[in-house]
């Protein structure tokens, strides 16, 4: 059966739609008002071979700040229900991405505990109208509601949309890796017997 989960989130911030099946083909229907945002969740959808639709009606004129996290948690809650007991995944996955001058790697822990360490710094404050600030806080969101440890190294780098661009790309394909069936696990990939925390 396909691992899949349906969020609905509504604040007096944000209202989010989030729907994910972690056994797709990147089939992507995005809508968050922040075209940037937009885009690297395409990204990911693709490089991930999920499927990700996601329809989010955030607070805008105030900034983007809500819509963003609120994203993050959303996706983050998914992938945690999609992800049920853990038994037979593979629990961690990595990857080094090339952006072209930019290298990234991010590395993944399906522990059921959360922890980011985030050192991924984009030298402009904005990438078009998007605040770049927010992307550490868009993995900061994902990675706590995933209860996942989540690790992103940027070995070097310049212009700051390849940086964001080899963020999303690296996490995408480190969750494939994660959380793809392995044939020689048997059960909850732990000694402890669970990956609850």
């Amino acid at each position: 059966m396909p691992r899949t989960a349906s969020i609905d989130r509504k604040t007096a911030e944000t209202h989010i739609q989030l729907e994910l099946n972690l056994d797709g083909s990147g089939q992507a229907d995005i809508e968050t008002g922040v075209g940037f945002f937009d885009h690297m969740l395409e990204l990911f959808t693709k490089h991930g071979a999920i499927d990700l639709k996601v329809q989010a009606q955030g607070d805008l004129h105030v900034d983007q700040h809500h819509t963003v996290e609120d994203t993050g948690i959303c996706l983050g809650r998914a992938i945690h229900e999609a992800l049920g007991d853990k038994a037979g995944i593979r629990r961690y996955g990595h990857f080094t991405l090339p952006m072209e001058e930019t290298l990234v790697t991010v590395a993944i822990d399906f522990s059921g505990r959360y922890a980011l360490v985030y050192n991924a710094p984009t030298p402009a404050a904005k990438i078009g109208d998007f605040d770049s600030e927010l992307l550490e806080d868009f993995w900061q969101a994902t990675a706590a509601n995933a209860l996942c440890n989540l690790h992103v190294l940027m070995h070097y780098g310049r212009n700051s949309h390849h940086i964001a661009e080899a963020v999303f790309k690296a996490s995408a394909r480190a969750l494939r890796m994660a959380v793809e069936a392995d044939p020689r696990m048997t059960g909850v990939p732990s000694t402890k017997g669970t990956l609850d925390g």
